[in-house]
């Protein structure tokens, strides 16, 4: 990175903190960044205070930064040898540094240590202590094999964080991907972490409720018009302010 792109990346959040000083602000976990978030503008519409500007974490991000945080301050991580489906390019960095062992994986992106489909993995019983795969089961189909391949790859004392998209109370089975929702083949209610007590001994919930607001980890999104006449199966969400979910799979 050039002088050039490096000072123009440490004035960006500056710039816009100064541009937005009636806005309200928030803290990141992450990056410490004290100040107002972003808003995006995506298929769904303006979702309002998103972003860091300076890290670039979403509501996610934070909220599951702040989970593994929890989660990890009282175990020995760089002793521990880590799975992460989907790699997210925020979140690899930050694996990385914080596990001894750290291995990525997906079915077909390049660059990952295995392409294997986490409906069937090549890998040994009892391989790994912690198995990463956020927002991927709401894309696969037979979601239920792969959580129990997932368990099965587990040591015993292992644990897995395997957040998906809450859109509702119940979840709702898609006839096919939805082109309107990023392929995915389902919507996943509140009721969808039921499926991973079958092969998990205990599932912890933690929520956005779960940690400070200071830190912005509500989605504020209009989901009352998100039904189309091809998919709709799935009763609108009133309101903005949503909550995020990470639930905790203990072997």
């Amino acid at each position: 990175m050039s002088l050039f792109d490096n000072l123009r990346r440490q004035l960006k959040p500056v710039l816009f903190r100064l541009k937005n000083l009636r806005k309200k602000t928030f803290q990141c976990p992450v990056c410490r960044y004290s100040g107002p978030f972003m808003d995006l503008n995506t298929t769904t519409g303006i979702r309002k205070h998103a972003c860091c500007p300076k890290c670039g974490a979403m509501e996610r991000h934070r909220l599951q930064y702040l989970v593994m945080t929890d989660l990890l301050k009282s175990k020995d991580a760089a002793g521990m040898k880590m799975l992460h489906f989907a790699p997210e390019p925020f979140f690899k960095p930050i694996f990385e540094k914080l596990f001894g062992k750290y291995e990525t994986a997906d079915l077909d992106t390049k660059g990952v240590d295995h392409n294997v489909d986490i409906q069937s993995l090549p890998f040994a019983d009892a391989s790994y202590d912690f198995v990463y795969a956020s927002h991927v089961l709401e894309h696969v189909r037979d979601d239920q094999k792969a959580v129990a391949e997932i368990r099965r790859i587990l040591k015993p004392g292992g644990m897995a964080v395997l957040p998906v998209p809450v859109l509702g109370k119940t979840t709702i089975e898609y006839p096919a991907p939805n082109p309107k929702e990023a392929c995915h083949v389902r919507a996943p209610g509140m009721d969808y972490f039921e499926r991973y007590k079958v092969p998990f001994s205990e599932v912890v919930i933690k929520t956005t409720e779960s940690f400070p607001e200071k830190y912005q980890l509500y989605i504020y999104e209009d989901r009352s018009a998100w039904p189309t006449e091809d998919f709709p199966l799935r009763t609108p969400t009133p309101g903005e302010r949503h909550i995020d979910v990470v639930p905790i799979c203990h072997v």
